[in-house]
């Protein structure tokens, strides 16, 4: 069943301990789940802990935890440790995890947290220390807590080196197709044998440990046919030298091994060829006493303690122990080592020990462990003023600084690279005028120094580091803290007792753990962080990757330092053609390589390879056929696939010359010649001919030898013919290898080549699709491991939308890119304990419907999130947080509605053209609602694509409605008038000057003058004639005009510097009183008018300066109210103004109707006098066409309903934008 029985709740009292407690009421044997009570410590506690003694050894599965009962006080994080005694503790580890694990707490004190172990552990004793709790309200550290597991049967034998146990096969072989090996074993050596077994046939398995790493070696046998070496070799963990169990498993099923040390987990492939494991004779346990067995030169055995050995399920120290009786010798107990060690981890970390005081001899000795080029030893003062003796750690070494009335003495430094991770013995002996000290006990080199000096032992020695709060009398160092690990420290050659420290009776301490040594091998654990074979340098707390000659940079050397083709290249303004190094899959895995970029119109990258020259062919048959592989330059043929799967277009030429040699067998016979391509499929078709059409192509050109065969070697002529072509079909491609078979006649000969590949483009980059309603896509679960990057491109209008998101069923562990507001992309993830974001703010909106690069990437380090070219958004994570989970997806957040393009996935491209579905919403290109809008915007309107809808903008038009398709009009009483001014002071003469040499675009009209574009509409209706419809002044003498004359034809008037200007536009009278409606518009010398239907006119400006319209000043409708000198035509016209109505009127993108009748501002520039009423001047209703509801922009809903299922379809409809699940 399953092994989750509650462990804690039918104990005792006497079982539970703790550094302190509150009171009486706050005892650690309170802390039961679901308890009335629960435990505190005394607040004076600096490092406060619970410890539970479960009276045997269990399987632990997970923990629950509460607050204490009805009150504030509840632990939100806390350390769990474990192990067999109640001095020596192991540290939880999580799954990826480098070192301390803070699992979470509580957020009050009545709900149960609970926590599922990454993976089981065995233990008999518990301990919690409680690393955050609840502050408010006079909060304080409160836990009630449960434990559930199963019990666990433990069968140990102690190994001492000299000794072993051997188990029998029952037949005297052993040969499987499948195994399962199980040990748990613990050590303080770093090397030994745990498993061997061999085979006469080649078969071996070994199970070692080695310099502190486990490596698994298995050979399933060799074969000398193939010179193929069968022996595979994996490695987990490191030092694993600390007393400490640690729990192996070894799956196999024919080549395929699961290799699991505690959490980690490695998977491989065997080498070889063979599925089963052919062992003769028996199973070597422990080590090996015959040192001549060929797979194990040079091998120490095993030292330490091995617990339950499985052997496809026979439990080996159950069947010695209790089935083999003659066997005597072995120790069935685990014998643990006194040994405690201490951890000194803290910013401010040292210990303070007694001494004797005054004696002429002082001897130090200890063992250390540590990744930290510096830090002090230790640090002790002598009486009398004599001086002070410094035991400190420099680049590596041990360096030895005696100073005496404030003189260094000496100082001398011993060992080399003593800040591997490893233990190492320090040895320190002085009395007068000698000091001798030893590394890791070598007594043939010890060093001596023979100075003269007088010792005097004081009565206090410091490790690690001097107190924070220190008189500079007792303890003075320029040395950094000592992060590592000490234990077995003597002083004046008596131990120092752990368990009397730890009931603070004896010596000081801080920021130290003491029972456990928490190092941890950042460098070696699975997998490196310092990706693509970047070097790894690591401290106590800390690693960095050393990314030089390997091609990539950032933290952990993930991101390619190199584009991932030509054509980025080109784009980032490299146009000269030659050697380039490229990265196709940027940050993947596969290595970057070079290649020769050919910048034409078309960047074009070549690659070469070995089969480029004519190569000559004999002897083949089908049966025994010749086989030319290709080998490209420079790259692997994994990195050359790549460049193919991204590019747009490849191809390659292909050549076959004949004499009595046939290739495809055309036109119904088996090919005798074929080539492999990409996917490792076979192509049975030639250079020029389509895909897999079995042609050459000479039979798609019909210019075949043989107008009977599809090739012209098929013809089978004694004479030399061809065959020839490019092969471009990209997904076929590159050539991998061309095999040949019909050489083998009597005078039979073949020669053949493989031009260059050649692609050009980016799919990465153009990957465009579009979404026009709320849905997602689903991908493969992505799993980014240690670090993981994201990037793509979007466009939209919309305001908020999720981009890309993974997590799993519960919400846990994923990551999200989203568009949070108009000027801000976030990043959220969880890493460790909690959620957490990067978000960028930009200083422009990011809805314009213009493209941005989003650039996402987190690692163990940090998380980076950048937007375009602004300064990047960058979280920093604390020290040895846990690095990133991915799992399946979630369907419930805020869509994206825009455009995407480019998405990389760990430098991977992704296939979005390959999920279009015009039926969910999926559109290839950027092509939203606008494209294909069921009613378009009218009269100028500006379409706003929402993607799933559309808006029109009818800002820069004189017309109003949802499509701007509603005209604005007046009617004017005789005598009245309207005025709109453009500008209400005369430009300064800078500012005319520089206006006046710059030329603005023809559709870009600048805000009222110098302009040499202009733009004029409007609709009228009238009876009376003459008037002047439109008239727009200047501070200078330009105007333009539009007359109605007394016979009703329209006139336009142009003043333009010197010249005046008088066109006729209509010949009939327009004072009929029905609408009519009016176009002009200038660009530099050319004018084109339409009145209503008609064909329009195009007229010509004298030639010379280029006209420009100077300083427009006001636009007047109805009649002319301008101050100063009016051209006499015009007032002509001007008496007694015009009466009907005009509509529609715009200039340029001005609309004075518009901003008398539709005003956007607190006071419009509008000036009226007389009877001025909006009308639409007669005009019908336009009509529109029938729009669904779903591509309806203004649709609102069909009804309301507030019943559940209501909710739940309103809730579907807001899925994501991108996810990935399995």
């Amino acid at each position: 069943g399953p092994c989750l029985d509650p462990l804690i709740s039918p104990l005792y009292a006497s079982s539970f301990h703790a550094s302190s407690r509150y009171n009486f009421f706050y005892s650690a044997h309170f802390a039961k789940l679901y308890g009335n009570s629960g435990w505190s410590p005394s607040p004076r506690d600096r490092q406060p802990w619970m410890q539970i003694d479960l009276g045997r050894k269990y399987r632990i599965m997970a923990i629950a935890t509460q607050g204490t009962f009805n009150s504030y006080d509840w632990v939100t994080k806390y350390m769990l440790l474990y192990g067999d005694r109640f001095d020596a503790w192991t540290p939880y580890r999580s799954v990826l995890f480098v070192k301390w694990c803070t699992l979470p707490g509580n957020w009050n004190y009545y709900q149960v947290k609970r926590n599922v172990f990454h993976y089981a552990f065995t233990a008999k004793h518990l301990r919690i220390y409680p690393m955050g709790w609840n502050t408010e309200n006079g909060g304080k550290i409160g836990l009630r807590v449960e434990f559930y597991g199963c019990p666990y049967d433990s069968y140990v034998m102690q190994f001492e080196g000299d000794d072993m146990v051997a188990y029998s096969f029952p037949r005297g072989r052993m040969r499987t197709l499948q195994d399962h090996y199980a040990l748990n074993f613990k050590t303080l050596e770093k090397d030994g044998i745990l498993l061997h077994s061999e085979g006469l046939q080649g078969d071996s398995i070994t199970l070692e440990l080695k310099t502190g790493r486990l490596y698994l070696h298995i050979s399933l046998g060799s074969s000398t046919v193939h010179n193929t070496n069968g022996m595979t070799t994996m490695m987990l963990g490191n030092l694993l030298d600390t007393q400490h169990w640690h729990y192996v498993t070894i799956k196999r099923y024919g080549r395929e091994v699961n290799f699991t040390l505690d959490s980690q987990t490695e998977t491989a492939v065997l080498n070889g060829e063979f599925q089963y494991l052919d062992l003769d004779k028996q199973i070597y346990v422990g080590g090996v006493i015959e040192k001549d067995v060929p797979h194990l030169p040079g091998k120490v055995n095993f030292r330490g303690c091995m617990e339950n050995v499985f052997i496809n399920g026979i439990n080996i120290i159950y069947k010695t122990q209790y089935q083999e009786p003659e066997i005597r010798l072995m120790l069935y107990t685990c014998r643990d080592l006194l040994w405690k060690p201490m951890t000194f981890a803290g910013p401010n970390n040292y210990l303070q020990l007694p001494g004797f005081f005054r004696k002429n001899r002082l001897a130090v000795k200890f063992k250390f462990r540590s990744w930290d080029y510096t830090g002090l030893l230790m640090f002790t003062r002598f009486a009398d003023e004599l001086g002070s003796l410094e035991l400190g750690l420099s680049e590596g070494q041990v360096n030895v600084t005696l100073i005496t009335v404030n003189i260094i003495l000496f100082c001398l430094v011993s060992g080399y690279r003593l800040n591997d991770g490893f233990w190492h013995t320090v040895d320190l002996t002085a009395k007068d005028n000698l000091l001798t000290i030893t590394i890791d006990e070598d007594e043939s080199s010890p060093l001596k120094i023979t100075n003269p000096f007088m010792v005097r032992t004081g009565d206090r020695y410091f490790f690690g580091g001097c107190p924070k709060t220190n008189n500079t009398a007792r303890c003075v160092t320029k040395l950094s803290r000592f992060h590592g690990c000490m234990q077995q420290i003597f002083i004046d050659d008596e131990p120092v007792d752990i368990d009397v420290m730890l009931q603070r009776k004896w010596g000081r301490y801080a920021e130290i753990l003491l029972g456990t040594c928490g190092i941890t091998d950042r460098c070696v654990f699975v997998p490196n962080p310092c990706e693509h074979e970047g070097r790894c340098i690591q401290s106590w707390n800390d690693f960095l990757c050393v990314c030089n000659n390997t091609g990539y940079k950032g933290e952990v050397c993930h991101n390619s330092v190199y584009r991932e083709s030509c054509e980025a290249y080109r784009l980032n303004g490299k146009y000269w053609s030659g050697n380039y190094t490229i990265d196709p899959d940027l940050s993947g895995p596969l290595k970057p390589f070079t290649v020769y970029c050919n910048m034409l119109q078309k960047s074009w990258t070549v690659i070469e390879h070995n089969r480029m020259k004519s190569t000559k062919v004999s002897g083949s048959t089908m049966d025994r056929p010749y086989i030319g592989d290709l080998q490209y330059v420079n790259a692997s043929w994994d990195e050359v696939t790549a460049l193919a799967n991204t590019s747009l277009y490849c191809e390659q030429w292909v050549e076959f010359s004949c004499y009595k040699s046939r290739l495809l067998n055309t036109p119904h016979g088996r090919p005798y010649t074929y080539w492999i391509g990409r996917h490792n499929e076979s192509h049975e078709y030639w250079g020029g001919a389509f895909p897999e059409s079995g042609k050459c192509g000479c039979a798609v050109n019909q210019t075949c030898t043989d107008s009977k065969y599809w090739c012209n070697c098929d013809a089978d002529y004694r004479q030399w013919h061809s065959d020839k072509g490019y092969l471009s079909f990209r997904d076929h491609l590159p050539v991998r290898r061309i095999v040949i078979g019909d050489t083998n006649r009597t005078g039979s000969e073949a020669r053949y080549s493989v031009g260059a590949l050649y692609c050009h483009g980016d799919r990465s980059i153009w990957h465009t699709i579009a979404f026009t309603k709320p849905t997602y896509l689903t991908f493969p679960t992505f799993k980014p491991g240690t670090s993981a990057d994201i990037t793509f491109h979007f466009r939209t209008y919309r305001t908020n939308g999720v981009f890309v998101e993974s997590s799993d069923d519960h919400l846990r562990n994923f990551l999200r890119i989203e568009l949070n507001s108009t000027t801000e992309v976030i990043f959220i993830f969880m890493v460790g304990d909690g959620i957490r974001n990067v978000t960028l703010r930009s200083p422009k909106p990011l809805n314009d419907n213009e493209w941005h690069y989003v650039e996402a990437e987190i690692n163990v380090k940090l998380a980076r999130l950048k937007v375009d070219f602004l300064p990047p958004a960058i979280h920093k994570f604390p020290v040895d947080t846990m690095h990133l989970y991915s799992g399946a997806a979630n369907h419930t957040l805020r869509p994206f509605l825009g455009c995407l393009r480019g998405l990389r996935m760990n430098g991977v491209p992704v296939d979005l053209e390959g999920k279009v579905d015009e039926r969910t919403g999926i559109r290839r290109n950027c092509t939203g609602a606008c494209l294909n809008a069921s009613i378009p915007c009218r009269n100028g309107g500006q379409c706003i694509d929402g993607y799933a809808s559309y808006a029109c903008d009818c800002n820069n038009t004189a017309f109003d409605g949802y499509y701007c398709h509603l005209d604005i009009g007046g009617f004017f009483d005789v005598g009245a008038w309207l005025r709109y001014d453009i500008r209400k002071e005369p430009i300064s003469f800078d500012a005319w000057w520089a206006n006046f040499w710059i030329e603005p675009h023809w559709h870009n009209f600048t805000l009222g003058y110098n302009t040499t574009t202009d733009d004029i509409e409007f609709s009228f209706s009238t009876l009376q004639a003459p008037a002047v419809l439109l008239y727009i002044s200047s501070f200078s003498n330009d105007y333009i005009a539009v007359l109605l004359k007394k016979d009703g034809t329209l006139s336009l008037r142009y003043r333009l510097g010197i010249i005046s200007y008088k066109f006729k536009l209509t010949d009939r009278n327009m004072a009929d009183g029905f609408p009519h409606f009016v176009n002009i518009t200038r660009h530099n010398y050319t004018i084109w008018t339409q009145v209503d239907y008609m064909d329009p006119w195009i007229e010509k400006l004298i030639p010379g300066e280029i006209p420009r319209f100077d300083s427009p000043k006001s636009i007047f409708l109805g009649r002319v109210m301008e101050v100063g000198g009016v051209d006499y035509e015009i007032q002509r016209h001007n008496s007694p103004g015009f009466m009907g109505c005009i509509s529609g009127v715009r200039y340029n993108i001005f609309a004075p109707l518009k901003a008398y009748f539709r005003p956007n501002v607190t006071n419009p520039p509008v000036t009226t006098q007389g009877y001025v009423v909006e009308s639409n001047c007669g005009a019908f209703p336009p009509v529109l066409g029938y729009v669904p509801w779903e591509d309806d922009p203004w649709f609102t809903g069909l009804c309301k309903t507030n019943t559940g299922l209501g909710n739940i379809h309103g809730n579907i409809s807001f899925c994501i934008k991108t996810i990935f699940c399995t």
